[in-house]
């Protein structure tokens, strides 16, 4: 199944935790990764008093069904040092599922498409960078669409400062 990931962190060497995550995801549970975006130095969201994250997004092939996914996420979100604290507080590593093909779940544990990503420029510019036509199975908008129904952006840079984006 093609999938997409959104993926952050703001702890600890930050662009060694992204890297690490998806090499983490193929060694143990056999994703294998078609494309990672650039990284993106962002504002926090939510909880805004902490450092800024570095935020990247992926396709990637799996067999894993949509559960077992997401509890290998939670998985090597632990290897990598996270430990449940406040919601959307400083993490070493933050690892969502944003889309699972075209795929529509509402669980207690677990909502596909990810429940925000039409409104967080962090998930949306680097998904852009991968996919920009990709369509939002609920909202039909593609994520160019998206990105640009927000507006002008800030409080998001390409990371190492100076990098030009592909875009």
């Amino acid at each position: 199944m093609l999938i997409y990931l959104g993926l952050g962190a703001n702890l600890g060497d930050r662009a060694a935790n992204l890297w690490n995550a998806l090499a983490l995801l193929h060694a143990r549970h056999g994703v294998e990764v078609r494309a990672v975006s650039p990284l993106y130095e962002t504002e926090p969201w939510g909880l805004t008093d902490q450092p800024r994250f570095l935020n990247a997004a992926c396709a990637a092939e799996t067999d894993l069904e949509p559960l077992a996914l997401l509890d290998a996420l939670k998985e090597v979100e632990r290897t990598l040092g996270r430990v449940p604290t406040v919601r959307n507080g400083p993490r070493p590593i933050d690892l969502d599922i944003l889309l699972y093909g075209e795929a529509v779940i509402r669980l207690p544990r677990l909502t596909i498409p990810h429940a925000a990503m039409l409104q967080r420029a962090s998930v949306l510019v680097p998904l852009a960078d991968i996919a920009p036509d990709l369509r939002h199975p609920v909202s039909g908008e593609s994520v160019t669409q998206a990105l640009a129904r927000l507006g002008p952006l800030s409080g998001i840079a390409a990371w190492p400062p100076g990098l030009p984006t592909q875009r």
